[in-house]
């Protein structure tokens, strides 16, 4: 069994703070405030995506054209992060290259959707309604176009990845699982070199109804990340972005004359009960068997912002008194399927910049040391799916 060392030679990243690894690493360290729309979903606030010229990417209108915007964020994120590891003209290097995307279920007929809840309010046979709806008013081809692995399936075409394949679904989990795998694989010598994130459309009414059904979306305007607790609402502010990764053995990426942005050490994840088991118990484990031989200078938290759960993770990051801690969500967004890849890429950025950028809520996040070599990077899901991977400097 091989044991390769795994590095992240490629970050693309786009959100509302803009695109690419340097632009979020300076709007990170600068001072601007978090960019926000609070009138559009009114009483819900998104992050929403900045202004993005699709053809930088997907050069090709028709291609454009056929894609929901989830899936034209992730194939332009994808388009980025081989740019950056510099592979994206390597025709050789895009067809032996694998690929493990985290997608949601798509974008929805939200026509479709204001018709059945309207009607479910004055109707009580819901049963036959609903099969009348699927009936009638679905149209396959938009079922069809919003299959998961579609995202993937873009971004072998537009940007040639034609190794293996492979889409996780399931929120935050899904982040997670392609992380682990993508790493998994590589280590065990199974792949050399791989594309591995996701993206996230916030600015969809269905998405929005997704998480307020269940009563999670803050309803009061933006505010702090730790600080939402006592708001209204459920404290999850979204945002529209993704994140890929290139990851390569560190031989593979050695002979190449790849830059090395950082190694993943280890990933560490679970899907606990939480109603019978103690969320804060499961993170403290996680996190402390991240930091088994040595705790981490940096921790870059993708907490969600829901209430009880995020506050159960800032209480259990604390008890880590050596380690800093920065949860990006109030910067920009809950990016769900694409959280994990998120702060995984923030965590080796700042492994190669060699320190940790300044706090973000500067009443509950402390600054950081002069230099790190460790930081962790954390993804507790809204309602599943916990995880934690540990980087170290390449």
């Amino acid at each position: 069994m091989q044991n390769n060392t795994v590095v992240i030679t490629g970050i693309g990243l786009i959100s509302s703070l803009g695109e690419g690894a340097d632009a979020h690493w300076q709007a990170f360290n600068g001072q601007a405030e978090p960019r926000t729309d609070s009138e559009t979903f009114k009483p819900y606030t998104v992050h929403p995506l900045g202004e993005v010229d699709w053809n930088n990417q997907i050069p090709k209108r028709g291609d454009q054209r056929q894609m929901e915007t989830w899936q034209r964020i992730g194939t332009y994120t994808a388009g980025l992060a081989l740019q950056d590891a510099g592979i994206k003209d390597d025709e050789a290097l895009c067809a032996t290259m694998d690929m493990v995307v985290a997608a949601g279920g798509g974008e929805r007929d939200v026509t479709v959707d204001k018709q059945i809840l309207a009607e479910a309010r004055v109707r009580n046979d819901l049963g036959t309604m609903l099969n009348e709806k699927l009936s009638t008013e679905l149209r396959p081809t938009l079922f069809l176009a919003q299959l998961s692995n579609l995202l993937a399936g873009n971004i072998s075409i537009v940007h040639k990845v034609t190794g293996s394949s492979r889409t996780f679904m399931g929120e935050e989990g899904a982040g997670i699982s392609a992380i682990d795998t993508t790493v998994a694989r590589i280590r065990s010598g199974q792949s050399t070199h791989a594309l591995v994130g996701g993206a996230y459309n916030s600015e969809h009414p269905d998405m929005l109804l997704g998480y307020e059904l269940n009563g999670m979306l803050k309803t009061d305007g933006w505010a702090p990340l730790w600080q939402r607790e006592g708001a209204a609402g459920g404290g999850i502010i979204t945002g529209s972005g993704g994140a890929f990764l290139v990851l390569e053995s560190a031989d593979h990426a050695k002979k190449r004359g790849a830059r090395a942005y950082a190694a993943i050490d280890g990933v560490y994840g679970t899907q606990i009960r939480r109603s019978r088991e103690n969320l804060g118990e499961t993170i403290a484990r996680l996190v402390g068997a991240a930091s088994a031989d040595k705790a981490a200078d940096l921790i870059i938290s993708g907490a969600s912002g829901a209430k009880g759960i995020t506050a159960a993770e800032k209480a259990t990051l604390d008890t880590f008194s050596s380690s800093v801690v920065r949860g990006v969500a109030g910067k920009l967004g809950h990016l769900r399927e694409a959280q994990f890849p998120l702060v995984v890429g923030l965590a080796a950025l700042s492994l190669f910049k060699g320190s940790a950028f300044p706090p973000i809520d500067t009443e509950n996040e402390k600054a950081g040391p002069a230099s790190i070599n460790t930081a962790l990077a954390t993804s507790i899901g809204g309602t599943r799916g916990e995880g934690v991977a540990r980087l170290v400097k390449a």
